[in-house]
């Protein structure tokens, strides 16, 4: 039995029946104002000083996300059928031979899949219980998602793949996973490895129990589950900020597992990491000669062509708190345009006074009045490719636990046995978690963002 802390319950109650927290908005970024935007011969030259400069790396992608969410409208096509669903179900069917999996099933459910001669709710059944394939339990990394013939490949084996075209030489990769499917995960990783040849170097790690939430009912008081303890929940992505900061490597690419390209076309994604990582570099580079030499007109110099921070604050600053401001853990993230995608954009915020440029999720704005404008007229979306270091401009190690705003938490209403709960979750990594870093936003190609979100998303061009 796991015994919870009465501090932690009390603190977190506060949290769960307290004011929800809220960004205010100041402005969306866009290109010029926050967002940096490169020409075809400057990407070119950043590509070039990434593949011509030493340093350790390693791709960070949590992966512990279940895939049953890929199949939620079969479910709830079979539960309470309407047209949208209908209409996905019939899509789903008509290209059943089109997916990846549908490969390994048996010969003879091959069969009565093509000539329309199956019951829906036990191919459903099949599909995704125990008995069958079991996609319904197992995580959305394990789950074929490309063809490249005569291989059907799943985003673990593509990331191994497609990461090392990005680095050549002594690249790691560290997934965050559940233990329990850490035998299977390591087995595919391994046939790859024998069809390619080539050793990877992996790592794998787990979000820490000790940071589930608790969750409360709308009384506030402490839920209960079915064995009599207190229900706990996963305490959201903001959690592996504690597997990051394990990570020693110069540079730390992270990317959400589901976002992987059919390999024929991810030349230009690979390239985009080279991009990204060559603006750290280069960012670094000039920073650091900043540093040796600090001057507040070296500061706003560098500061007008990268644009972290907002201008007004540098005037207020003395020059050891901008050299501090200089000396923190720095990401370059990816930029996409922003097409209706759910998720979070880059906004410039103001809190308290302070006006600083943050990764912003829906969930934290008010939906009305000006915030709810400011809020629809970003332009940019961010599709989490992330290039990152945890070392400062000496290239010493940083305690990534001392750049975070505990303030920026979410509060998640859900429901459990029919009864409604809500319940804590930290600071997104890349938001709250990562709310005092310096922060460059970049813009990237949309092809880059074709993320897996149902299974009926590996029918578009870039996975086919």
């Amino acid at each position: 039995m796991t015994i919870v802390p009465n501090s932690k319950i009390e603190e977190q109650k506060n949290k769960v029946v307290g004011n929800h927290p809220e960004v205010k908005l100041e402005a969306p970024c866009k290109i010029n104002d926050g967002i940096l935007s490169f020409s075809k011969n400057e990407t070119l030259d950043k590509i070039k000083l990434f593949e011509n400069t030493d340093f350790t790396s390693c791709f960070f992608i949590p992966a512990s996300g279940s895939g049953s969410r890929m199949f939620q409208f079969l479910f709830d096509f079979l539960e309470e059928p309407n047209e949208e669903n209908r209409g996905q179900v019939e899509r789903f069917l008509n290209h059943i031979s089109d997916f990846a999996f549908f490969q390994q099933l048996p010969i003879s459910i091959r069969k009565k899949l093509k000539n329309h001669d199956f019951e829906l709710d036990e191919f459903v059944s099949y599909l995704l219980n125990g008995h069958g394939m079991g996609y319904g339990d197992l995580p959305k990394g394990l789950i074929p998602f490309h063809k490249n013939d005569p291989f059907i490949l799943t985003p673990f084996q593509e990331h191994v793949l497609q990461g090392a075209k990005v680095i050549d030489e002594n690249v790691k990769f560290h997934f965050t996973v559940q233990s329990k499917f850490k035998a299977k995960i390591e087995q595919v990783i391994q046939n790859i490895q024998g069809l390619t040849g080539q050793v990877y170097n992996i790592e794998f790690s787990e979000q820490d129990k000790a940071s589930n939430a608790i969750a409360f009912k709308l009384d506030g008081e402490v839920c209960i589950n079915e064995k009599n303890e207190i229900l706990e929940r996963p305490a959201g992505h903001g959690a592996l900020l504690t597997n990051l900061n394990e990570i020693d490597s110069d540079l730390i690419f992270i990317k959400n597992i589901d976002n992987v390209q059919h390999i024929s076309k991810s030349k230009e994604t690979s390239d985009t990491w080279k991009f990204l990582g060559g603006i750290l570099l280069e960012f670094k580079r000039e920073a650091g000669k900043v540093f040796e030499n600090p001057s507040l007109e070296g500061i706003i110099t560098l500061n007008k062509k990268y644009q972290i921070y907002n201008e007004e604050l540098l005037n207020k600053l003395s020059m050891n708190e901008l050299l501090d401001l200089l000396n923190r853990p720095v990401r370059v993230c990816g930029m996409v345009r922003n097409e209706g995608q759910p998720g979070g954009g880059p906004f410039w915020i103001n809190d308290n006074g302070v006006i600083s440029k943050q990764i912003v999720e829906k969930s934290q704005i008010t939906m009305r009045g000006e915030q709810y404008r400011l809020m629809v007229q970003s332009n940019f979306f961010n599709p989490v490719m992330i290039v990152a270091s945890g070392k400062d401009l000496k290239n010493n190690k940083l305690d990534l636990e001392n750049y975070k705003d505990d303030s920026k938490f979410f509060l998640v209403k859900k429901k459990y046995k029919g009864q409604d709960i809500r319940f804590i979750e930290l600071p997104g990594l890349w938001n709250g978690s990562m709310a005092h870093w310096n922060s460059l936003f970049v813009e990237i190609p949309s092809d880059t963002f074709s993320p897996v979100k149902t299974v009926l998303d590996l029918l578009e061009s870039a996975h086919l």
